[in-house]
């Protein structure tokens, strides 16, 4: 079946050279194995189909952002269950973990956002191609992954607000051949996880699905100290994705997730462990889309709707007891989403056009605040690139309008809205098959929230009122950088230079009142460097043997009034180690990240800015097939071994993450 599918696609394209008409990929030629087909591009024996950067199919090597791929198969070696545990193995920024299924990804200086509304996130999470609703990466499950792509640097002007950092866009996979899997594992700390998973393919319908089930007592830290309260009574992830083609390179597609953590330990700090709290987390989404093209392949469109609803709990027994509540909750946050998208991509002449509009809309109730708020954020579009020489040089220029408008429902309704446009410029130019030099310049921005443009409240006898006038928040980024790929060797570096201006801080008014206001600018300037090599190959090994490294260096960071270096970022974050396997069924990985000191807050004792010491966590992994039978289907064991030398270290100072752990699981695949 995949070669007919690649020798259909290959005579169409042929078609369409030979008539002269452009060429717009489609996703069904993911199959393909031949590198020259536009939109697909085949990296170290692996095809890639690149689609976060321009929000429709192109060659990595016309993108001119620094763009990371995850593929399934390092998916797979990692053993992460989460998104949150994979990006943190990459070294490619900053980690804020806790336990209790919460953690939050730092790109170049800025952070995604974990509790309520997205849109004030400065990293921007996407579920195959629009707002997962969540900034916490605990909330995203790996099982039913087909890849993830990141955006190093401003992803606005494709996306809106938040993508000030980077984006990341987490891609669901889409059956391609009949598996079945079933997977459990257990090891240290009392943790046990149950996966399912499968795909299907057949009469014009797909289907790819994941459920997985994990549980986890309480953990010791590196120091053999036992952190109370750590543990994860029932953690569960649901995805699935079910598409129909009704004729080619039409398809109508749903994709649902669904995370649950259910009384998830909320420990406190180490030096003043609570045993008793404990929090409730969950997201779910459903997506339904339809994208098709005509049959020369020049025009291609994409309508979706999602909905979608992110939940969090924190309780607080003995609190709640003493002040005569019958529930025990403590905190809540709700955050109620929906949206849509439609796009049209064609090409004229040298020059590929796509445009549309994004549509969405945010209910949020905080138990913290009196006020419910809703977000409606309609945008519109135009993404333009140009290929030149041959398709050896390409321009890029887009544009992206943002009105965004709040409403106050509760005590007193009132409105209050804004607006933003965003241009981006990008530049790649191919210099040879292998080698590609790339720059540009892009804006990010991120939004005023509700209560910052419209809340009055009163507590404790200070009073805290919005700012209509406030601006967004907004950078402007310059990098370059140079990409090469040839002979199992794969190389990138990337300078960037990033000016953050108008950032929104609380000030104090008159009396007892204190609202918002836009003051404060930063600087942040930096080196991402990127490294593998497939030492096997030139000696003539039969295994593929891949050390690599991944660095981000920032050699600036710092608050452009006072001079001083910006809180929770570290100049040096770096993942390092090597990649092998026989090609026969077993294979391993060793990694080494390291995390740089870093200032923080300390809210645990001093209330002041402190440090918090770099640290050095490495982990080992391992997969071997041990049976291979067509009547009874493929056996694997996998291993691993994480923190393998017991550091004691910590992502969030007073929360000290586990010691050294041992986890095995067997994988049936027929």
């Amino acid at each position: 079946m995949k070669k007919l599918v690649s020798f259909l696609a290959l005579c169409t394209l042929l078609s369409l050279e030979a008539s002269g008409v452009p060429t717009v990929v489609s996703a069904s030629t993911l199959n393909s194995d031949d590198d020259a087909v536009p939109g697909v591009e085949t990296i170290n024996g692996k095809t890639y189909l690149t689609i976060t950067a321009s929000r429709v199919p192109e060659k990595k090597s016309a993108v001119s952002a620094n763009l990371t791929v995850i593929d399934r198969e390092e998916i797979e070696r990692s053993g992460a269950t989460t998104v949150g545990d994979l990006i943190a193995e990459k070294g490619i920024g900053h980690i804020h973990k806790y336990p209790g299924a919460l953690t939050t990804i730092g790109i170049r200086g800025f952070r995604t956002e974990t509790h309520g509304n997205d849109l004030q996130g400065h990293v921007l999470v996407l579920l195959d191609g629009r707002r997962a609703g969540t900034g916490n990466l605990a909330k995203l499950m790996t099982k039913n992954v087909e890849r993830i792509e990141i955006i190093r640097g401003p992803g606005a002007v494709q996306y809106g607000s938040g993508g000030m950092g980077g984006v990341v866009n987490v891609i669901t996979r889409q059956g391609k051949s009949n598996v079945a899997a079933i997977e459990t594992g257990f090891g240290s700390f009392g943790q046990v996880e149950v996966n399912v998973d499968g795909t299907a393919k057949g009469q014009g319908l797909d289907f790819a699905g994941a459920l997985s089930r994990f549980t986890q007592d309480e953990y010791k830290t590196g120091r053999g100290v036992t952190f109370a309260n750590t543990g994860i009574d029932s953690q569960l992830g649901v995805s699935a994705n079910v598409g129909y083609e009704p004729a080619p390179n039409n398809r109508f597609g749903v994709i649902v997730t669904d995370f649950d953590a259910d009384h998830a330990g909320d420990p406190g700090y180490l030096s003043a462990n609570d045993t008793d709290n404990y929090n409730d987390k969950s997201n779910y989404s459903v997506d339904s889309r339809y994208s098709g093209q005509n049959g020369s392949g020049r025009w291609q469109w994409m309508g979706r709707y999602f909905f979608g609803q992110d939940k969090s709990m924190w309780a607080d027994p003995l609190y709640s007891n003493a002040s005569g509540w019958d529930d025990g909750e403590d905190s809540r946050n709700s955050t109620d989403q929906q949206g849509a998208q439609a796009q049209v991509s064609g090409a004229i002449g040298m020059l590929n056009l796509t445009t549309g509009l994004d549509w969405l809309h945010y209910d949020v109730e905080n138990s913290w605040s009196p006020q419910q708020t809703g977000y409606d954020n309609p945008a519109l579009f135009l993404l333009s690139k140009v290929g030149i020489c041959d398709d050896r040089f390409f321009v890029s220029g887009s544009l992206r309008q943002d009105w965004y408008a709040v409403e106050v429902k509760q005590p007193a309704g009132h409105d209050e809205d804004t607006s933003h446009l965003t241009p981006q410029l990008g530049l790649s130019w191919l210099v040879s098959d292998a080698f590609k030099l790339r720059g540009q310049i892009a804006q990010g921005f991120v939004m005023p929230s509700a209560d910052q443009l419209g809340i009055d409240v009163e507590a404790y006898g200070h009073r805290t009122v919005g700012n209509p006038d406030l601006d967004p928040e907004t950078s402007l980024t310059w990098e370059g950088g140079a990409d090469y790929e040839q002979a199992g060797l794969s190389g990138s570096l990337t300078w960037f230079a990033t000016d953050f201006e108008d950032k929104i801080v609380r000030t104090g008014l008159a009396g007892n009142v204190s609202s918002y206001t836009n003051l404060g600018n930063a600087t942040i300037n930096g080196v991402e460097v990127a490294f593998s090599y497939d030492i096997g190959g030139p000696l003539g090994w039969a295994w593929e043997v891949r050390p690599f490294v991944d660095m981000t260096w920032l050699t600036q960071y710092e608050d452009d009034a006072t001079g001083d270096d910006l809180t929770y970022m570290s100049d040096v974050t770096l993942s390092s180690g090597l990649a092998f396997a026989d090609g026969a069924g077993f294979s391993g990985r060793i990694n080494v990240a390291y995390t740089g000191p870093q200032q923080v807050d300390d809210w645990e004792e001093t209330y002041t800015v402190v440090d918090l010491d770099s640290f050095v966590v490495t982990d080992l992994m391992f997969s071997y097939r041990f049976l291979h039978s067509e009547k009874l289907g493929d056996f694997t064991v996998c291993g691993e071994l994480r923190n393998l030398f017991d550091e004691d270290y910590a992502y969030v100072k007073g929360y000290p993450m586990p010691g050294r752990s041992v986890f095995v699981r067997l994988r049936w695949e027929y």
